[in-house]
């Protein structure tokens, strides 16, 4: 019997290659016009979430629409950007303290790294919580699997001014 299988270890030949992230990334929205903003990879939560200090529904060509406003940095509130998304669904969402919220859910493009896609996101104001972003375990499936010991594996925010060293990715 091979090593792995003595300790109930069993490999699967042919399931793809998943990304390992830690608990927390970088990510981009480009749909949104948001080039950075850190999240917390969030395998607890079913939905991702997206800070929106406010939401404005509107209709336009028979669709609903809404613009909302986001802090993409944490702690600071002068650097705010204005989105438009078409709505994708209302849900009731529960949040951790197990207070129900009817959310909008709009479906956008993410990218860490070299790998995007396109997710459902809920929107709700996070401005109390330590990440503008949850990516939440919908959004993982069958593309990343979670280190929880580690932080921005797939890179760090880099600094004004400074380039980024091959080492540092």
């Amino acid at each position: 019997m091979p090593p792995l299988q003595q300790q109930g270890i069993v490999m699967i030949e042919e399931q793809p290659a998943l990304v390992i992230l830690g608990w927390r990334e970088w990510l981009s929205l480009p749909g949104l016009g948001i080039d950075r903003i850190k999240a917390k990879i969030d395998t607890g939560a079913r939905t991702s979430a997206l800070h929106a200090f406010y939401v404005e529904p509107y209709r336009s060509d028979g669709r609903d629409w809404v613009k909302f406003g986001i802090h993409p940095v944490q702690r600071n509130k002068a650097i705010a950007v204005e989105c438009r998304a078409e709505v994708k669904d209302r849900r009731i969402v529960t949040d951790s303290g197990g207070h129900r919220e009817d959310r909008y859910v709009i479906e956008t493009e993410l990218l860490i790294g070299s790998i995007k896609w396109r997710a459902e996101i809920t929107l709700t104001d996070r401005d109390t919580m330590n990440f503008r972003m949850l990516l939440g375990r919908t959004a993982l499936k069958n593309r990343f699997l979670v280190d929880s010991g580690t932080s921005y594996r797939i890179g760090k925010k880099p600094r004004p001014g400074r380039s980024r060293s091959k080492s540092s990715l």
